[in-house]
């Protein structure tokens, strides 16, 4: 290497870490917030947890995020992600974390990066890959030697990966905020003493990871210093640090519900959670994260629970496909925004806090010459009237106004004044070439290779979870005289699903619940005289993902396994010589990816995909629909099963049709996840998201292994399109968007209220369905025109509108030549059809 050459190498490394220099952030904090370059921040953040969705969604979820009103991206770090098998590691495709990261900082964004690395979430065995339950002496989240040698390790690996990229706030990157452990409160209860010398040293071996930034532990009020303990939950108002020197953070604010195969689709309404967050606020927070802002979708086999949906939709900002989802997106926009305008105020001071009635207080935020109120109504059902400085305030019930300058109000959490969207799944005009199946033959099980044992063993430490699937086999001799009775069979399990045959002939299956995993098999059985062959196929759907000492909880066929109505009564097989296989035969063979798939004879005819037989593989190939809107497989025809496309797993499907307590929901009173279900008689999940970047143009190849039987000819590849928007508002009424910060941070009108429509990608607004500035009521799909309206609405928002991606709409007597109805409020209320 010449002299030059390394004179260059000097002066680029110098260059270099003056440039890391300059741009490094000192995070620090106090008991108001989180303080960036010496500047206290009151932080927004949304959970966006990377392998759930895919890295060309990434950057359009992030600007949405951003266009949202948020200042941080948060994501857990998925152990079993990126160490499959000890100390061979995976940072590709959705693992690509350094990518993820990157991404967030191009766009402006700060990062709490949750290590972890347990992380709960609904993921496969709560984020740990499952050879560390074979670890020699394992005994997971305790003071255990094994347990904490693994984690350190990956802990390290993730820290030195995020420091050899300069991605901490404290090298110039957009990392401000780590966490390690997650949610330990209620597994310290149950570990003791054990469990608190496990937490402190967690705390003392991230601290020594010197990165820079803070450390945080979600709920665990006895986080040790300097570890910030923080709050989830549905409402975190009640929550205080365990040290004043802390600030008051919420690290999961639940937007939503997980779903479960035979549960119905849990929601919050955004004004309760618009409601949350604004209590939180005014109660001194500063940090606020949304758990899920946006979900996505569990690919592969990465739902935990068990018996979790492929589907992470959580009714979320913006939804599983990528799409805003509104109301809620937008409400919670704009209390972003009239948080940010009360910003200087919250941070330089302490509430003080003044009853205005029984359910009604007023927070009062004053500092460095600014001044923004709170004003509360707790009340679950009545709106109340409250007088505040001199000024008289309507406050619907559980609602808060916020006035960013203690007297006008820019924003109530019960009043909805952004656009609401409707979705449909529409056809998406690809046609699906003509199926060809595959039986995934029993006989077959005899070639391939086999263990066998005495007695019944564990599913997952036979399987190490390579499969789903693992058969159980074994031989049965019943005499002549047996079979006078009517023979039965009953089996025990330990779950998820099983299914029975016979002599190669189906006897039935058999399904547990998130609530009870054990069940029970009972049925007649057909037998004949000499020997039998009975074969369990006992199916996973999802490891546990939470609890004390999860790594013990069992799987599988544990029994007892008996045969009744035999002449001498029962026998028990328990204890007799069984046969295992892992997985099938179809996974064997690779059927699932294109190479396999096409050296395989496969049955061909348009009667093959309407076969109902059990443990069948069918096949298609399709084009890639056009248009941008995103795309879905409809398997409401099928039973339960795994879809691949182009040789990635889309997740598993289950036509498992939902049970609950489905019924109108209000946003007022305390929010459970119980409260407000919707789906009820219908599959939990009837369509499975399909990426567009996992497409070729043409010759598209999904595979399906169907469990239980159905029609493939029912299959449908489907787009997920706004179909119409509506939007209302109050003229003269004082909205968010109204306002803004001049270059002295004070607080200005720039303009009047209106009425925004925006259809999605692709699509433009075709007509006007409904308009009308007077009194409509109603609700978007049913409004009707009210006593006061003015007759040319329709023609005024169809010319300003048709046509347009979006539209705005100015509210005010003069666009709509004249006031229709004197002294008397007046709304504009329009429903649009999008295409």
């Amino acid at each position: 290497m010449g002299t030059n050459t390394v004179s260059k190498l000097i002066i680029f490394s110098i260059f270099l870490g003056l440039f890391q220099l300059i741009n490094s952030a000192k995070i620090t904090y106090d008991s108001k917030g989180i303080i960036i370059n010496g500047q206290r921040k009151l932080l927004i953040s949304g959970s966006i947890h990377y392998p759930r969705s895919t890295p060309d969604m990434w950057e359009d979820l992030i600007r949405k995020a951003k266009v949202g009103g948020l200042d941080v991206i948060d994501t857990y770090v998925f152990w079993n992600g990126h160490e499959p098998s000890p100390g061979k590691y995976h940072f590709e495709g959705r693992y690509d974390l350094v990518r993820f990261i990157k991404t967030i900082h191009r766009n402006g964004l700060y990062v709490n990066l949750r290590i972890g690395p347990y992380v709960c979430a609904e993921w496969n065995f709560g984020g740990f890959p499952v050879w560390l339950k074979y670890v020699p002496g394992i005994s997971f989240r305790t003071d255990n030697e094994p347990f904490k040698r693994a984690m350190q390790g990956f802990t390290e690996k993730i820290v030195g990966m995020m420091k050899s990229e300069n991605l901490f706030a404290s090298q110039g990157g957009p990392i401000i905020l780590s966490q390690i452990e997650n949610e330990y409160g209620s597994e310290l209860k149950e570990f003791g003493a054990p469990g608190k010398a496990y937490i402190d040293w967690a705390a003392k071996m991230a601290d020594g990871l010197r990165t820079g930034v803070p450390w945080l532990m979600c709920k665990e009020d006895d986080a040790p210093e300097p570890m910030i303990n923080t709050c989830n939950g549905f409402y975190c108002d009640y929550f205080k640090p365990n040290k004043p020197n802390k600030p008051k953070m919420w690290t999961e604010a639940w937007s939503g519900w997980f779903s479960e195969f035979g549960g119905p689709v849990h929601e919050r309404p955004v004004e309760d959670l618009a409601f949350a967050v604004a209590r939180f606020i005014q109660s001194g927070g500063s940090y606020i994260n949304y758990y899920m802002y946006h979900g996505g979708t569990n690919f592969e086999r990465t739902a935990g629970g068990p018996f979790v949906t492929t589907s992470y939709d959580y009714d979320a900002p913006i939804d599983e496909y990528g799409l805003i989802r509104q109301p809620k997106y937008g409400h919670l926009k704009d209390l972003h925004r009239a948080l940010k305008l009360s910003e200087r105020a919250i941070l330089s001071s302490e509430p003080k806090v003044t009853s205005l009635g029984t359910y009604h207080q007023a927070f009062v935020f004053s500092g460095q010459g600014t001044c923004a109120a709170f004003l509360s109504n707790f009340h679950f059902t009545s709106s109340a009237r409250v007088k505040f400085n001199n000024e008289h305030y309507d406050l619907p019930a559980w609602s808060i106004s916020i006035l960013p300058d203690c007297k006008h109000v820019v924003y109530n959490t019960a009043r909805v004044g952004v656009q609401t969207s409707h979705t449909q799944m529409l056809p998406a005009n690809s046609q699906l070439s003509s199926w060809e199946i595959y039986d995934e033959d029993l006989s077959s099980l005899e070639e391939r290779p086999t263990m066998t044992a005495v007695g019944l063993l564990e599913q997952i430490n036979v399987t190490r979870d390579s499969s789903d699937y693992l058969w159980y086999m074994t031989n049965v001799h019943v005499s002549r005289s047996d079979l006078h009775g009517a023979p039965s069979l009953m089996v025990q399990s330990a779950g998820h699903a099983l299914h029975v045959f016979v002599n190669g002939k189906s006897s039935g299956s058999a399904f547990g619940t998130r609530e009870d995993r054990r069940f029970t098999f009972k049925g007649p059985v057909n037998l004949h005289a000499g020997m039998n062959r009975i074969v369990l196929l006992s199916v996973a759907v999802g490891l546990p993902n939470v609890g004390p000492h999860y790594e013990s909880w069992n799987t599988g066929i544990l029994g007892p396994v008996v045969l009744h109505g035999l002449g001498n009564g029962k026998r028990d097989l328990t204890w007799q010589k069984w046969s295992y296989q892992v997985g099938l035969k179809g996974e064997n063979m690779k059927l699932t990816s294109p190479n396999g798939a096409s050296s395989t004879e496969w049955i061909r005819g348009s009667l093959a995909a309407q076969s109902t037989q059990p443990l069948t593989w069918y096949k298609a190939n399709f084009d890639a629909p056009g248009g941008v809107e995103p795309l879905a497989v409809d398997m409401k025809s099928m039973g339960k099963g795994e879809i691949w496309i182009n040789g990635r797993s889309i997740g598993r499907y289950w036509t498992n049709y939902a049970k609950g307590d489905c019924k109108p929901c209000s946003y007022t009173g305390t929010y459970r996840q119980v409260k407000c279900q919707s789906g009820c008689g219908s599959p939990t999940q009837r369509w499975y998201h399909v990426p567009r970047d996992w497409l070729n143009p043409r010759q598209n190849l999904m595979v399906i292994f169907e469990e239980l039987g159905g029609d493939a000819s029912k299959i449908s590849l489907v787009k997920r399109s706004v179909s119409r928007v509506c939007g209302d508002a109050f003229e003269h009424h004082a909205m968010v968007e109204n306002w803004r910060l001049d270059s002295n941070g004070d607080r200005q009108i720039v303009h009047h209220a209106k009425v925004h429509l925006q259809c999605g990608a692709g699509q433009s607004i075709s007509s006007i369905q409904f308009a009308s500035f007077g009194t409509p009521f109603g609700s978007c799909g049913t409004f009707l025109k009210g006593a006061c309206h003015s007759e040319n609405s329709h023609d005024i928002v169809e010319k300003l509108c048709v046509g347009k991606k979006r539209c705005s709409v100015a509210i005010s007597n003069s666009i709509f030549g004249g006031d229709p109805c004197h002294n008397v409020l007046k709304r504009l209320t329009v429903e649009a059809i999008c295409s």
